[in-house]
């Protein structure tokens, strides 16, 4: 693969490791205004005399519950996950998760006794009463949230990782954008270019013979923001076709704030393509098989690429621009985009 009038960036900032890496409730700062671990009801002695001194122990005369506590106690010790209904215990009262028990043939990982079916139904019944911060708190996410609402909210929370863009293998590194950023360029080795207009040229010999490719990833850093260019050739139907778009390093939400145009042509002719970055939340593949982009059936690539049309060798020219600004209004002006 070659590529052509693009200046390349040659260094990007470093990242803190501290600002990456997050865990599962862990203490926020205490700056927060609320105490992640409050009860969002009041402790009553009285509700139930049976499970009365477990709720004593987790709740407190005052409603706040010591982090360490709750952490242990609503943490699985085979998944390590926060447990929802139904919790189960053995008869020493040591408890797991609904999906663990099945994995643990019915013995209890603690003591080894036989679980049977009690449930535990005192910690379920404290879950209830209590609120707890986002597990994506250390990435800055400010929401609290009643126990059993919280996994629905953090599925959707626009501060939980991305999964790394990289297309050219199944990659499992998550992270937040500044870190994937480092993550791309150094373990991935990606062209990391600047500014907002690109001209790339994809070259593959012999492209009558590979039905399936995936060309080296590019990363655009404009408006400051990072951009991801994709080239990939697959079967549409019974027809290979090759494909280009854009997938935005950010949310959806943010996504739609800009537009992308490709352009590919030769002799006369040409192929053009309008629409906004898809967010790196979707994957390539969920992008590639919904055919948001510029798609070009390999006959008119090889037309384009001249010669004897033995070999790819297809211009890709685009750019990319804020919504409020005019794509027809001259060429961008590189400290508007960079």
């Amino acid at each position: 693969m070659e590529y052509d009038n693009i200046e390349c960036v040659s260094s990007i900032d470093g990242l803190n490791e501290d600002e990456i890496h997050h865990h599962n409730l862990h203490h926020p700062s205490p700056h927060h205004g609320h105490h992640p671990f409050s009860s969002s009801k009041p402790h009553n002695a009285t509700n139930n005399a049976n499970n009365s001194n477990m709720v004593n122990n987790i709740v407190g005369a005052t409603g706040i519950t010591p982090a360490t506590s709750v952490h242990e106690l609503l943490e699985c010790p085979v998944c390590t996950n926060s447990m929802y209904p139904p919790i189960h215990q053995c008869q020493n009262g040591h408890t797991l998760c609904s999906t663990c028990k099945a994995r643990v043939h019915n013995q209890c990982p603690t003591c080894r006794s036989e679980l049977g079916d009690i449930r535990c139904l005192a910690l379920e019944k404290v879950a209830e009463s209590l609120e707890l911060p986002c597990k994506y708190y250390n990435l800055g996410c400010p929401e609290i949230f009643p126990y059993y609402s919280k996994l629905k909210h953090e599925a959707a929370c626009n501060f939980r990782p991305y999964n790394c863009p990289y297309a050219g293998s199944e990659c499992s590194v998550v992270g937040d954008i500044p870190f994937l950023v480092a993550h791309l360029r150094d373990d991935h080795k990606v062209d990391m270019h600047t500014g907002c207009t690109f001209n790339h040229r994809y070259v593959k010999s012999n492209p009558r013979e590979v039905e399936n490719a995936t060309w080296m990833l590019t990363v655009f850093h404009s408006f400051g923001q990072y951009f991801c260019l994709h080239f990939e050739a697959f079967q549409l139907g019974m027809a290979p076709v090759y494909m280009a778009f854009l997938r935005f390093m950010g949310d959806e939400a943010e996504a739609r704030n800009y537009s992308y145009s490709l352009e590919v042509g030769a002799n006369g002719r040409k192929l053009t393509w309008e629409g906004t970055p898809r967010s790196i939340r979707d994957s390539h593949r969920k992008v590639r098989d919904s055919h948001d982009g510029l798609i070009i059936q390999r006959n008119m690539a090889l037309f384009f690429s001249g010669g004897d049309r033995k070999e790819l060798k297809l211009r890709v020219t685009g750019r990319v621009w804020k919504e409020q600004q005019n794509p027809d209004a001259g060429p961008c002006i590189q400290n508007l985009c960079s």
